[in-house]
């Protein structure tokens, strides 16, 4: 005989999931592996000589860029022969200041980081989190992309994301020429919803690079890092080759972000038998030393392997916790799809979600997740209903906003009629206004016409041939009625000239002001203190559309 309810429990999405047991020898282990080195470091004449209970005659180039470049030696001495313990109370804390404490927490070393949050458990680390997140006010960043790279449903979804409140957005392509249309669509279709948003395009790096300088993107992120140096190698990269590509992002007024997470190591055979936290320490301190403002990590598309494994999401929250107490803006994944399992999607973007982070959501999808080409987001369009009635269930601010049909239906149109009007005045390739009515009311890809590929793959290739520029781009919008539109799209390049957001979590608002770690700090400490979700935006994640009004009755 067979337990009814055991049968029952056999058929519940979360045994669909993938779990194996810790294997620290090949890295399957989140935290805490065996193999893992005792913290250490000593200088002579200001250099380190020994790091982790390595002799510098024996560093990899990992351990050489980050003994040169990534850790305050001012303090080093000090914080290391402090108990790992003593300094996991401190950041738990509410009396000891985030400013008093980054000066000890970016004086440790990579293997000194990861001991000291793995003394705390997850509510300590969400307690942690509240206080050292680098900006003031948590924010949001989501996915714009579509199966069918159609640049008319990017620029709708875009301004309906900014709309909803997202203050970054990211795109890619399934064909990568389409990538300077893409790039185009998202950077209008999000000035529409809200001017002031920022946008980039995840292609390879040297195109990426080649959009951010011609003006069709405002940001960069998918630059990896990894914590072992095979795996840097077998990328045909090194920490000072990514340092060098971090400086031609910011030489050109681009702001960026590095991208790694737990996991990628041992998804790429190459562990060392290390814990897949303290292989993740390392690729931070190869980011802080590369001079870069932050990071996008949580794992991110590697989320599966540390979620099969014990304590694999603990995990994933102590490296977001990690790139804090380094002083990086931390944009905390919570983007790939990992599981079957509601309750355990909704539990794993919770740990980041309460306490808040610089961006909650590096990918939330802004489309049906059919349409992601990020392999399928965490969180979609069809649950922003939920996501606003958490940020009212909890009262936390995690990045989003309630809208009404008709403010989506009207945005989207303008942003659909901006990209065609956009189009023609550059001599791309025709958008009908059939496809603008498609875009207008689309759910996803499945509601849009199909459109001539050939011919707008060569438009593309023509456009970049000829040299189109943000310049370009903004007298086109002009010409074609969008003054608004174009004068956003100006305000921008202009943003790109001052530099003001390439600071530590930088964000803009809807007139352009900086907000960023420089020149709004994270200052809480306690209740009461630092970023309180009250007055006008209480008032709006109050107000979801379905809540009843005593005037109902």
């Amino acid at each position: 005989m067979k337990s009814k309810r055991f049968e029952v429990l056999a058929n519940r999405p979360v045994n669909q999931d993938g779990f194996v047991k810790e294997w620290p020898e090949v890295g399957l282990i989140a935290m805490e592996g065996p193999n893992d080195p005792t913290p250490s470091i000593k200088l002579e004449n200001g250099v380190v000589v020994e790091l982790d209970g390595k002799a510098r005659k024996d560093f990899d180039m990992l351990d050489y860029f980050i003994a040169d470049h990534a850790i305050n030696l001012d303090k080093t001495e000090e914080v290391m022969k402090m108990d790992s313990l003593e300094l996991a109370r401190m950041l738990v804390d509410i009396n000891v200041k985030r400013s008093d404490i980054v000066n000890l927490t970016t004086a440790m070393t990579p293997a000194k980081i990861t001991e000291v949050v793995s003394q705390m458990n997850v509510l300590e680390m969400m307690m942690s989190m509240t206080k050292m997140r680098a900006r003031q006010t948590p924010s949001n960043q989501c996915h714009v992309t579509n199966v069918k790279d159609n640049p008319i449903q990017i620029a709708a979804d875009a301004a309906e994301a900014a709309l909803r409140g997202f203050d970054e957005q990211e795109t890619t392509v399934g064909i990568v020429r389409y990538a300077p249309f893409n790039a185009l669509a998202i950077m209008v279709g999000a000035q529409v919803g809200r001017p002031g948003i920022l946008t980039q395009c995840a292609v390879e790096e040297a195109t990426e690079l080649e959009l951010g300088m011609k003006g069709f993107t405002a940001y960069a992120e998918t630059v990896s890092v990894y914590g072992t140096e095979p795996v840097f190698m077998d990328g045909d990269d090194t920490p000072w080759s990514k340092g060098f590509l971090a400086s031609s992002y910011a030489s050109r007024g681009l702001k960026m972000r590095f991208t790694s997470g737990t996991g990628s190591e041992v998804q790429m055979g190459y562990a060392e038998g290390k814990s897949m936290l303290y292989l993740e320490a390392r690729c931070l301190y190869v980011t802080k030393g590369c001079g870069v403002q932050g990071i996008q990590n949580g794992s991110v598309s590697c989320v599966g392997v540390p979620a099969g494994v014990p304590s694999g999401i603990r995990a994933i929250l102590a490296e977001n916790l990690i790139a804090a107490m380094l002083d990086l803006e931390c944009a905390s994944s919570n983007d790939q799809t990992f599981t079957h399992s509601d309750l355990r999607r909704v539990a794993r973007s919770l740990m980041q979600m309460v306490p808040g982070t610089d961006f909650i959501c590096s990918g939330y999808s802004a489309t049906p997740n059919y349409d992601n080409m990020f392999a399928g987001s965490n969180w979609d369009a069809d649950d922003y209903d939920d996501w606003n009635v958490i940020q009212r269930d909890l009262k936390i601010d995690g990045g989003l906003r309630p809208v009404t049909e008709e403010d989506v239906i009207r945005v989207r149109n303008k942003a659909a009629r901006a990209i065609q009007g956009l189009f023609k005045e550059l001599g791309l390739t025709e958008i009908t206004d059939e496809e603008v009515e498609a875009a207008t009311y689309a759910h996803g890809s499945k509601d849009m016409p199909n459109r001539n590929v050939v011919e707008d793959l060569k438009a593309a290739e023509e456009m970049m041939a000829r040299g189109v520029t943000g310049i370009d781009i903004i007298k086109a919008l002009y010409r074609a009625g969008f003054e608004d539109v174009a004068d956003s799209v100006f305000k921008l390049s202009k943003q790109k000239v001052a530099g003001d957001y390439l600071h530590t979590a930088a964000i803009l608002d809807k007139d352009f002001k900086v907000h960023s770690a420089v020149n709004c700090p994270n200052t809480y400490n306690g209740p009461k203190t630092g970023y309180q979700v009250e007055g006008e935006r209480w008032e709006e994640i109050k107000n979801i559309t379905n809540a009843k009004s005593p005037e109902d009755y």
